[in-house]
């Protein structure tokens, strides 16, 4: 009894390791490097922007539908899409693409492995791609460097491929957290998009590297959130039933776009063309869109603000919900480099503010910050980090419980009517499948003793001999049985 009562003590809720406290400190230095990297990429981002649109060396940030260039304008994604197809085709291939999809694809199929030129490739083309007025965000980029700074490292120290994913993870949300100025939702997209598991020896030291990418940030960045607006009045009953409706239509327009991404992917595919001229050809559709809604050019920061103060109303939404729409899924189908969020947050506030003329209550910038979080939550079904974000980005705490209602409903249907998400399916192109649904192993939860048969039925020592005996002699009348059989059917 007691040797049994000793057994019990040793098991525990979680697996415990006291290396999660060197990996702990590790992830904390590898938040403050996120930051670093995230500071320069939007340094970069701006310094291209200005000179391609404004021929100015300068790196305080102006968007490019400000620009003058007039026709000429077409030009610019053109050839910021043609050094990117040559820096992939001579440099790396795999710089191409989300670059979420490439750090999920290392984690789950590549033992945490990433190359040190993708962590120097990876920012610059992405940079390029945004600064001539590709319809990207940066957070795609910096989760893939951040996460290559952290895999780098791991491998420098030859640590194992659990702590390599760790570290991994730790630098892809540190650089989101220092983009966006949101910690807490960087953490939890780890959770839910990038771990594959919940466990201390993971959470604690990620949790910790978005803590600290954020507290760097402060200083070069700056404090606040960068969507700042009034807290909207909470929601009743009957506005939380509006929010659904905003939700459903989300989740729809989550598949629309994902259908239309890897649609224009598959006909990238079928030209008779190298790839490396894809991009290009992906920003001559992203300069023509600009010339005709500058607004959907760029990383799109000041439109959704605009947005989301109710700045932008009417036809004009149309056109942005349209343009963006296109211009975005032409280019990610073109393979160039360029992230995903800034363009769901844009193409979803401005859904949901399309759709504010019709609600008999609440304010256009509820509806935008409800349309904004439900597109980001059901495309990358990601809805905890949806809703998080969302508040983290504007600080609305009354808006909580209808952003809840309209994000997971959102992720409803894109699970209904999509196998995979924009995301997933990326990797499942590569030939690896991805499974989402955490649980936890049966064979983890069961001891051998509530398994194990414990009445058992014995037989004598003094029977071994003629049991023997009585199993030879059966097995020979089987054989002899089986060999008549045979004979049979022969004849």
């Amino acid at each position: 009894m007691d040797g049994q009562m000793t057994h019990e003590d040793r098991l525990s809720d979680f697996t415990r390791d006291r290396r999660v406290l060197l990996i702990s400190a590790i992830a904390l230095l590898l938040g403050c490097v996120s930051a670093l990297v995230a500071e320069a990429l939007v340094w970069l981002i701006a310094v291209i922007t200005n000179l391609s649109y404004f021929q100015v060396f300068s790196s305080v940030f102006r968007s490019p539908e400000h620009h003058r260039l007039g026709a000429l304008s077409i030009l610019v994604p053109c050839a910021g899409g043609l050094v990117i197809g040559l820096m992939a085709r001579y440099g790396s291939e795999k710089i191409r693409g989300h670059g979420i999809p490439e750090a999920l694809e290392a984690i789950l199929f590549g033992r945490s492995r990433m190359q040190a030129r993708v962590a120097v490739l990876k920012p610059l083309s992405s940079a390029i791609a945004i600064g001539t007025g590709g319809p990207f965000g940066a957070e795609g980029p910096i989760i893939m460097t951040g996460g290559a700074v952290g895999s780098l490292f791991a491998q420098l120290v030859h640590l194992s491929s659990l702590e390599r994913k760790t570290l991994l993870v730790a630098g892809a949300v540190g650089g989101m957290s220092a983009i966006f100025g949101t910690p807490l939702a960087a953490a939890l997209l780890a959770v839910e998009l990038l771990l594959f598991e919940w466990r201390p020896r993971s959470f604690i030291p990620v949790a910790l590297a978005a803590a600290s990418a954020y507290a760097c940030r402060i200083p070069l960045m700056g404090f606040g959130p960068i969507f700042p607006i009034a807290s909207h009045a909470m929601l009743a009953a009957p506005g939380l039933a509006l929010a659904l409706v905003v939700g459903i239509a989300a989740g729809l327009g989550s598949g629309l776009l994902t259908a239309l991404v890897y649609g224009f992917e598959d006909l990238f595919g079928r030209l008779p063309m190298h790839w490396m001229w894809w991009p290009a050809l992906g920003g001559l559709f992203v300069g023509i869109g600009g010339l005709i809604e500058p607004r959907v050019l760029g990383v799109g920061y000041e439109t959704i603000h605009a947005l989301l103060r109710g700045e932008i109303v009417g036809a004009a939404l149309i056109g942005i919900i349209v343009g963006k729409s296109l211009v975005w899924t032409i280019a990610l189908g073109s393979g160039t480099s360029g992230g995903v969020l800034a363009p769901l947050l844009m193409m979803g506030a401005a859904l949901g503010a399309a759709m504010s003329s019709f609600m008999p209550m609440g304010e256009p910038g509820l509806w935008a910050l409800l349309g904004m979080a439900s597109m980001m939550g059901g495309t990358m079904r990601s809805p905890l980090t949806a809703i998080i974000f969302a508040v983290e980005l504007t600080h609305d705490f009354n808006s909580l419980p209808a952003l809840m209602v309209a994000c997971v409903a959102a992720h409803g249907v894109t699970v209904l009517l999509l196998r995979r998400s924009i995301l997933t399916e990326k990797v499942a192109r590569r030939g690896f499948d991805v499974f989402r649904e955490y649980e936890v192993d049966p064979l983890e939860r069961f001891r051998v003793s509530e398994a194990m048969t414990k009445t058992v039925v014995t037989i004598p020592g003094s029977w071994g001999a003629r049991v023997g005996w009585f199993t030879v002699w059966a097995a020979q009348q089987a054989a002899r049985v089986i060999a008549n059989r045979g004979r049979v059917m022969t004849v």
